[in-house]
């Protein structure tokens, strides 16, 4: 992918790699930090005497605040630039780790852990990062750059995880939050790249795009009478399900079937490592077939992965083919579904309208994480789960068919 904007005569071409790279650092801190937080449920137990459903309840308040925060932090981002944005994060995102040693209540974690840290990860997270390359780069690239930004997050999560369990085994849960609050200090360098909004580039191939110069209040309302953003919603709503339900309970799952942390720990780094082929995959595809099929048969993956997993049997093997297969799609669902976005409403205020996409796909997200708890809690398994995540999967599959999405033009199916 080129990431050079055509220069003026007489001036140099100016390259976007610099914004990409630090977008893409940070995405991997947050992230990193976000989807290592599973393998922490059982020291923190321990630890603090709290049950699995109030923990994962703590969990899944973060999850929704995550969400919460996006459209928030995306409209003042739009606004005024995504500069200050992205300080306040880290700041935030440092204290909600550094802090949750200090408390032993569900309270404590919900304040530390449910709102510092994931409103903090939220303001360094796609909408903020997607939004503000997005206006600097021309339509036909902006796939590619969310899926390069995207595949930060996954390496993030390949770095992350066996890095926690490590520092748990080594010197206990309460020494690795204080090294993810150390990681967080990172973030803040790394916004200084991102801090100008750079003017809109043309959408080229908008459905719904309002014309130039509209205000946010406007273009919100256009895009809530769009149907099509809705079926996003809809589907983005499954895909925070999913992952959340998996990030939060997949370690617990691979401990009921007797198998080590350790086993946990290299699930989720596969789950991350095969992710950045899949993200990366997700945004070069981005740029030459529709999105909506692209996203209509990775939902469908997932129902399909699920299955064949649940008759399976329950071996360390079982756990990395799973966690493989399921990285592929992971995170390579934000790609597309930002690019759709982008694709029926323009660049200028891409960070709240998908903003608001991951706010759906968090409440999926507090789903996934809180019902995962009550039902280890109150069955003992989480069968259950598996065939509500199966039944959604196939849900969001037929919910973004008929998203109104034009056909690539002759032009984009070019090499790039």
């Amino acid at each position: 992918m080129s990431a050079t904007a055509p220069a003026l005569p007489g001036q140099k071409p100016v390259s976007y790699w610099p914004l990409l790279l630090a977008a893409t650092a940070m995405l991997m801190i947050t992230m990193g930090i976000r989807q290592s937080q599973g393998l922490l449920i059982k020291p923190i137990g321990h630890s603090t005497g709290l049950g699995i459903a109030e923990i994962s309840f703590a969990l899944a308040i973060g999850q929704f605040v995550w969400g919460a925060v996006q459209p928030v932090f995306g409209a003042l981002a739009d606004q005024r630039g995504p500069g200050r944005v992205l300080v306040f994060g880290g700041i935030l995102l440092m204290a909600g780790m550094g802090l949750t040693p200090f408390v032993s209540s569900q309270w404590g974690l919900m304040v530390t852990l449910g709102i510092f840290g994931a409103a903090g990860a939220g303001a360094g997270s796609f909408s903020i990062l997607i939004g503000a390359t997005a206006q600097s780069l021309p339509a036909e690239k902006r796939s590619m750059a969310a899926g390069v930004i995207n595949a930060g997050g996954s390496l993030g999560q390949f770095l992350f995880a066996p890095l926690v369990q490590a520092v748990i085994a080594a010197a206990g849960w309460m020494a690795a939050m204080w090294t993810l609050a150390a990681a967080a200090l990172a973030t803040l360098p790394l916004a200084w790249p991102l801090r100008r909004r750079e003017s809109a580039t043309p959408s080229g191939g908008a459905v719904a795009t309002a014309p130039p110069g509209i205000g946010l209040r406007e273009q919100l309302r256009i895009a809530l009478r769009e149907p099509s953003y809705w079926m996003l919603h809809l589907g983005f709503f499954t895909c925070g399900f999913h992952i959340a339900f998996l990030v939060t309970h997949l370690p617990g799952e691979i401990a009921l079937c007797g198998l080590s942390d350790n086993v946990s720990a290299m699930s989720l780094a596969l789950i991350g490592l095969f992710n950045i082929g899949g993200s990366l995959a997700a945004g070069w595809l981005g740029q030459r077939y529709r999105m909506k099929h692209l996203l209509a048969l990775m939902y469908a993956s997932r129902a399909l992965l699920i299955g064949i997993y649940l008759i399976s049997p329950p071996t360390p093997l079982t756990f990395y083919l799973f966690a493989a297969g399921l990285g592929v799609t992971w995170l390579a669902t934000v790609p597309p579904t930002a690019g759709l976005v982008g694709k029926l409403f323009g660049p200028r205020y891409l960070g709240t309208l998908f903003g608001f996409t991951l706010l759906s796909h968090q409440i999926g997200g507090f789903f996934g994480a809180w019902l995962g708890g009550l039902a280890m809690a109150n069955f003992g398994d989480y069968t259950w789960m598996w065939y509500a995540d199966i039944a959604l999967a196939l849900l969001a599959a037929a919910a973004n068919l008929p998203i109104r999405e034009a056909r690539m033009p002759r032009a984009a199916l070019a090499p790039a």
